[in-house]
């Protein structure tokens, strides 16, 4: 019996976990975007204070470390096996 033909770029069946993956991403994107972008256009503002006493570059710096934890810790919750 043939197999069927099998292109890579064939998206009719899309897995859910790409779908959760990507939307992970993207919400850590816009995370690190922010991070970025006050990095770029309002620099004297991560020289204010955050609470626990650090300045808001450590802290968020810090929060985006947690998140990509907090973000793999999730995908690997809801990941289905395939």
């Amino acid at each position: 019996m043939a197999q069927p033909e099998h292109h890579d770029h064939d998206t009719r069946h899309v897995s859910p976990n790409v779908k959760l993956g990507l939307t992970l991403f993207g919400v850590y994107l816009l995370l690190y975007l922010g991070f970025m972008g006050i990095a770029a256009f309002k620099y004297d503002l991560f020289g204010t204070s955050a609470p626990g006493g650090v300045n808001l570059a450590i802290a968020y710096g810090m929060g985006l470390i947690i998140a990509a934890l907090v973000l793999s810790l999730v995908y690997m919750v809801f990941a289905k096996p395939d």
